[in-house]
């Protein structure tokens, strides 16, 4: 009889190790991706945390500058609202800015900047700006 106990105890508590790492459920009506299964890997793409971030509110800032720069056209940098990143050999940055035309004339905007930084040696490059 005392076999048989223990084995009751050690299948209970696998049933409850088994109910206790299913996911809870999120609703029909919201999207559900496992982020457990790819925010350590190299090349998957995940929310920056904090966009307020001072290097996050920087990236931006230099981005805009350097459309500006690009492209003539003249862009006042407001704030990065949201944003993601992807670690490969440095780290690319997808940011959400809000921006202005710095002489008038236009309406502020949001738009989408792609930065590519490698390491501490801070080496950037613009990969695309666009409207959001």
């Amino acid at each position: 009889m005392r076999i048989s106990t223990s084995f009751l105890l050690v299948a209970a508590a696998g049933i409850i190790y088994a109910i206790a790492a299913v996911p809870a459920a999120t609703g029909c009506d919201v999207p559900f991706e496992d982020q457990s299964r790819t925010a350590g890997l190299v090349g998957a793409w995940v929310p920056i945390g904090n966009v307020n971030d001072p290097h996050i509110q920087m990236l931006g800032g230099w981005a805009v500058s350097e459309y500006g720069n690009r492209a003539n056209c003249r862009l006042k940098f407001h704030r990065v609202v949201s944003g993601r990143r992807q670690v490969v050999s440095g780290t690319n940055y997808e940011l959400i800015i809000d921006a202005s035309p710095e002489l008038g004339g236009g309406k502020d905007g949001r738009y989408k900047a792609v930065v590519y930084e490698q390491g501490w040696s801070n080496v950037r490059n613009l990969v695309s700006f666009s409207r959001a």
